[in-house]
């Protein structure tokens, strides 16, 4: 049998203090930070606004993944966006300061995670099918559904990260960390 770290964390048992219904979204953000922690200490600065084939970079995924758990979560609480949330929204690929680094912006995502965690552990299960609005538009969902959205919307994100990230990685010449002329 494998070691209990090795599974992914959906199979290692419920989480304490998060609600039962609630269980898989927590699974799904915690195992997001695992797989982002890969490149932790390792992703090079240089290529962290790349955008191979033109799709988005990992600086603007790792930025949007925050933005969007903070968004999500908001709505969740019944809030609107505030003005740093919308700034925020706007400016998710673009570098946030000179030299950013892969693991300064997987810190401001890990920050951000402890928070929705913290929320989903206040979280009462009897709210989960109460309407929640979405947007300017007002658009309705269920409080459960933002709070699986945004466990699931991380994940796609993460996913694409990892491949791009990837990619990135694999078109550096191992020899001289000098950028192979590929075609994506």
């Amino acid at each position: 049998m494998q070691n209990r770290e090795q599974l992914e964390v959906w199979l290692r048992g419920p989480l304490p203090g998060i609600p039962d219904l609630l269980q898989p979204v927590a699974h799904a953000l915690l195992q997001a930070r695992e797989e982002l922690g890969i490149f932790s200490n390792t992703f090079p600065t240089r290529l962290l606004w790349q955008k191979p084939a033109n799709v988005a970079s990992v600086g603007f995924h790792l930025n949007h993944l925050a933005g969007v758990l903070d968004r999500l979560f908001s709505y969740a609480r019944e809030e609107s966006l505030s003005e740093s949330q919308m700034a925020f929204l706007k400016s998710e690929d673009k570098e946030p300061f000179e030299h950013c680094t892969y693991n300064d912006l997987l810190d401001q995502f890990n920050q951000q995670l402890e928070t929705a965690l913290e929320q989903l552990r206040k979280t009462n299960p009897d709210t989960l099918t109460e309407i929640r609005y979405v947007g300017r538009a007002m658009v309705p969902s269920t409080h459960l559904g933002l709070l699986f959205h945004a466990a699931e919307h991380t994940q796609r994100h993460v996913g694409q990260l990892l491949v791009t990230a990837k990619v990135l990685i694999s078109g550096l010449d191992n020899g001289t960390g000098q950028q192979l002329n590929r075609p994506f």
